[in-house]
C-alpha cells in the first residue's frame, strides 16, 4: 500500500463538477491498493499517517500530528501510485489492485483512519473521474510504503 500524504491548508474533491469533499487545515491522502496489501498494512499505515507530526507547534517546529491540531483529511484513492514506468513511456498498472480487491481494503482504510483520527474522514469517490484540488502548505509532501517501513 502506498500512499501520498500532502499537508493542505485547504482541499477539495469534485465530482461531475458537484463539491463531495471539502476541508481546510489538514492533511489529503492519496492511496494506492496492490494485491498483497492486507489489514496490518492498512493498520500501521493509518496510524503512521495520524501520528506523522508535520503541523507546526507554537516555535514553528513540524512537532503536532494531525490529531494534535484536530485536523481534517481527505482520502482519495488513487490506482496510478503503482504505475510502472521502467519500460517505455507508457506506465503499466499491471500492480494496482482491480476493484474487487481494492474497493474492501479502501473502505477498511477510511474505517481504520476515521478510528485513528477520532473524526469522520472525507473521500473521492473510488473509480470517479475526479477533480482534487489543494492548497499544499509548505510545501509538505511525504510518501509511504508499506512494503518499505524503513
Amino acid at each position: 500500500m502506498k500512499a501520498v500524504i500532502q499537508r493542505v491548508s485547504q482541499s477539495s474533491v469534485t465530482i461531475s463538477n458537484k463539491i463531495v469533499a471539502q476541508i481546510q487545515q489538514g492533511l489529503l491522502v492519496l492511496v494506492g491498493i496492490e494485491d498483497t496489501d492486507n489489514q496490518q498494512d492498512i493498520n500501521w499505515l493509518t496510524s503512521k499517517i495520524a501520528n506523522l507530526r508535520i503541523f507546526a507547534d507554537e516555535n514553528e517546529v513540524m512537532n503536532l500530528s494531525l490529531k494534535d491540531i484536530d485536523g481534517e483529511m481527505i482520502v482519495v484513492s488513487q490506482f496510478t501510485l503503482h504505475a510502472l514506468t521502467k519500460k517505455g513511456n507508457r506506465p503499466s498498472y499491471i500492480k494496482a489492485s482491480k476493484p474487487e480487491i481494492a474497493i474492501p481494503l479502501y473502505e477498511s482504510f477510511i474505517k481504520q483512519m476515521e478510528i485513528e483520527v477520532g473524526k469522520k474522514v472525507q473521500t473521492g469517490q473510488f473509480g470517479a473521474d475526479m477533480k482534487v484540488g489543494l492548497v499544499n502548505y509548505g510545501p509538505v509532501t511525504i510518501i509511504i510504503d508499506t512494503k518499505n517501513k524503513e
